[in-house]
């Protein structure tokens, strides 16, 4: 972890109370498996959702040539999908690389989570859960029955480790790959780890092998998007197993304050809401009344954990870094009410179903269980889309 700061806890000579308001795990919602569980299958596909120069899929590259399997890199930004095409080529690995900044009009259906929040505090500038999206469409029209989703800034050592994963899924709605890299979670609780919390990490998107019974499940566009996707309609966790391992590259949560203001308002849905599963309850319970007495145990949490960073033995300037975030990440909490909370879910359920009629009304103009280039033709992505197969 060159580069990037050292834990507090690693360096704090007194421990620390935790917080009496957060809950800092939510493994026990999972079903913790192995590989001899497991009765490993093929991948149909890695579908890799990247902004990142084209480099950065040479670990996807090599995992897709392991498993001879398809890569879907589905680019923007700095992402070409000319350059991600060129460089599965020199590998021999079967690659359809689509430039998602060109889709069709009609393709993916407007949600609500997204357009009601547009114009406020609280709008998402990304593109992350629109191309998970779009590789759960690719997957349902082409037939697919098992796909990985994986960042370009993970890697997996063991390449076993995604077909004990995929055969998982003959009895798990999905299955993530437990990070054994550096830790990914919110801003917040980062500094909450810092400072001598305990602090999980959970399953996430950019390591989730998902099977055809999810690709009726969405990605809203908010932060801990993978979250609100694990959902299932009996508004419980669908069933969900954790195994393997996958490698989380190091950041600096702390660069900049904007980060923690604009993961504020999923992490504190995400949190609320499975907190609500680890006690039994299911979102139905997530009424107005919880809401209010859940924002002000958030802030409180977030009090805590300034009070605990500013108590702690870190150098002064990481130590202001990482109370700058957390009062950024304070100050949009104010910002958040009940109404809100109850509004957004009401709206996230709306478009739970607005995906699955959109996924049906595209099988039946399309058709389904298409062969790759056929797919793409009919839905009009030939014109930004470059294949090696």
């Amino acid at each position: 972890m060159a580069g990037y700061p050292l834990s507090i806890s690693t360096v704090m000579a007194t421990a620390v109370a935790p917080s009496a308001h957060h809950h800092g795990s939510h493994r026990l919602l999972l079903s913790p498996v192995g590989a001899a569980d497991s009765v490993p299958a093929d991948v149909d596909a890695i579908i890799v959702p990247t902004s990142r120069p084209t480099a950065n899929l040479s670990k996807a590259i090599a995992l897709a040539a392991e498993l001879d399997c398809l890569l879907v890199a589905l680019c923007s930004k700095l992402a070409k999908a000319d350059g991600a095409e060129r460089e599965a080529r020199k590998s021999g690995v079967k690659i359809v690389a689509i430039d998602t900044g060109t889709l069709p009009s009609g393709l993916m259906p407007e949600f609500a989570t997204s357009t009601r929040l547009r114009s406020t505090e609280f709008h998402r500038s990304t593109d992350l859960s629109s191309k998970r999206n779009l590789g759960l469409l690719l997957a349902d029209v082409i037939g697919w029955e098992r796909v990985v989703f994986l960042d370009d800034d993970i890697t997996v050592h063991r390449p076993d480790d995604l077909r004990d994963a995929a055969g998982l899924l003959s009895c798990h709605a999905a299955v993530g790959l437990a990070n054994d890299g550096y830790h990914d979670n919110s801003v917040v609780c980062h500094a909450y780890r810092d400072a001598g919390g305990r602090q999980d990490s959970f399953i996430g998107g950019g390591a989730l092998a998902v099977g055809e019974e999810s690709f009726r499940s969405f990605f809203p566009n908010i932060y801990s998007e993978d979250w609100f996707f694990l959902i299932g309609e009996n508004n419980r966790l669908r069933r969900t197993a954790v195994t393997g391992k996958a490698l989380q590259s190091p950041y600096d949560p702390f660069s900049d304050i904007r980060r923690a203001r604009a993961e504020e308002f999923g992490d504190c849905l995400a949190e609320g809401i499975y907190r609500l599963l680890d006690s039994g309850g299911r979102i139905q319970d997530a009424t107005f009344k919880y809401w209010r007495g859940f924002l002000d145990s958030r802030r409180r949490f977030i009090d805590d954990v300034r009070r605990m960073v500013a108590a702690s033995g870190l150098d002064p300037v990481l130590k202001a870094r990482r109370l700058a975030a957390l009062t950024a990440a304070r100050n949009r909490s104010m910002s958040i009410t009940p109404k809100l909370c109850v509004d957004y879910l009401r709206w996230w359920r709306a478009d739970r179903d607005r995906w699955k009629l959109h996924l049906e009304d595209i099988r039946e103009e399309h058709g389904f269980d298409l062969e790759l280039e056929k797919a793409l033709a009919r839905l009009g992505l030939m014109h930004c889309s470059r294949i090696a197969v």
